[in-house]
């Protein structure tokens, strides 16, 4: 197993770190005060290959590994997690969702958009009454000749109100839970999608996140994504990517905890000398550096699994379960670290936890990843991975 990366691995890496360092670090503070970052961002990002790592260049993407995308992910995610948050959610759940499970027309038509963020997308299956409990659907898909009607409402969607594309999860036949389940590729400006923006996080406070609502909004059938009853398949394959995202993301959090917390620790002066010569300071970097190491190689062990075509649900549950609560521990020891600074937005540590926090959250929780392995471990099969295949060229 080589963990030393790749020249091209290194080139994509540098130019994400150099661009997030430069374009983004800068302004995360001012963005998460406002609320809001530009969206012309995400275009030079486009121009660069960011919002495409692992798509084939045949559909505008970089044709990269996944490894080159958890860099990505990371580098980014280490300047602002709300950026990072738009990315994953174009990347992971959008772009590889349609390349795995698209007809070649769907691809065609709209990865080229989406690599270059020409288009935004977004991913709509938590519901108001359905958030794990995935199979559990309200929306309604109701076929109607050669058309599909869908009613319902999504709730907590990333990129929700600046999404041009999203991917809309329906319940064909209620009471059915998985077996009824479909998805369908939905652009924004049909009649009857209507957004709404959502405030009041606790972080992430510059993504756009927000509610939608679909009142018989008419869709082809050729806008449907997979067949009829694969609803389910798709969702949580395309979760196993966004999990993949996400922990990248939280390595990136915690390893800029770690460097804000070592420079910290050797500019500030307490009984007359740097707080970095006292042994118990020592102690929670050693942790801090110990523990972001590992959830990088935990990463980077998912990644090489999907870059071999296996499938990789439980090495990506692992990383996105230990990432996630090592970014808030990390998090949190920034602040210790800092003492009362830690506690303003003043400096980088406040914004990270709040950021982190989230992490354990969304993209499947941190109990519902314990389930999956749980169960992967005692031999009892989880329910999504009774009626799951993955198709094997996302990994």
């Amino acid at each position: 197993m080589d963990f030393n990366p790749t020249s091209e691995q290194k080139m994509i890496r540098d130019a994400a770190r150099s661009f997030a360092r430069g374009k983004i670090l800068p302004h995360a503070r001012r963005w998460d005060i406002e609320e809001a970052y530009p969206r012309e961002l995400l275009n030079e990002m486009g121009k660069l290959g960011f919002l495409g790592v692992p798509v084939p260049e045949q559909y505008g993407g970089a044709g990269l590994d996944y490894i080159s995308e958890a860099m990505v992910f990371e580098e980014i995610g280490y300047a602002d997690s709300s950026v990072r948050t738009t990315l994953s959610v174009q990347m992971s759940l959008v772009e590889l969702t349609i390349l795995a499970w698209g007809t070649e027309e769907q691809k065609k038509t709209y990865l080229p958009r989406l690599c270059s963020a020409e288009w935004i997308g977004c991913f709509g299956l938590t519901e108001p009454g359905a958030g794990s409990d995935a199979g559990n659907l309200a929306t309604r898909a109701v076929r109607q000749g050669s058309d599909w009607v869908l009613n319902g409402q999504k709730t907590w969607i990333s990129n929700g109100t600046w999404a041009d594309l999203a991917v809309i999860f329906a319940q064909t036949e209620p009471g059915s839970k998985h077996r009824g389940m479909v998805a369908f590729l939905v652009e924004t400006k049909s009649a009857g999608f209507q957004t709404q923006k959502m405030k009041g996080k606790l972080g992430l406070k510059a993504s756009d996140t927000g509610e939608l609502f679909l009142e018989n909004v008419r869709v082809p059938d050729s806008a449907r994504l997979g067949e009829v009853g694969q609803g389910f398949k798709i969702a949580m394959s395309a979760l196993d990517n966004g999990r993949y995202g996400v922990a990248s993301g939280c390595v990136g959090i915690a390893q800029h905890a770690l460097d804000c917390s070592i420079a910290y620790s050797k500019e500030r002066e307490a009984f007359g000398k740097p707080i970095a010569g006292f042994q118990l300071m020592q102690e929670m970097l050693a942790d801090l550096y110990v523990e972001t190491q590992a959830a990088r190689l935990l990463v980077y062990q998912a990644g090489m699994a999907k870059n071999e075509g296996r499938k990789s649900t439980i090495e990506v549950s692992v990383c996105k379960y230990y990432a996630s609560e090592v970014a808030k521990r990390a998090a949190d020891k920034a602040i210790q670290i800092h003492g009362g600074y830690g506690y303003s937005n003043e400096f980088a540590p406040e914004r990270l936890w709040r950021d982190a926090r989230v992490a354990s959250l969304y993209e499947g929780t941190s109990q519902i990843q314990q389930l999956i392995l749980g169960r992967h471990l005692t031999g009892i099969q989880a329910y999504e991975d009774e009626v799951r295949r993955e198709p094997a060229q996302v990994g």
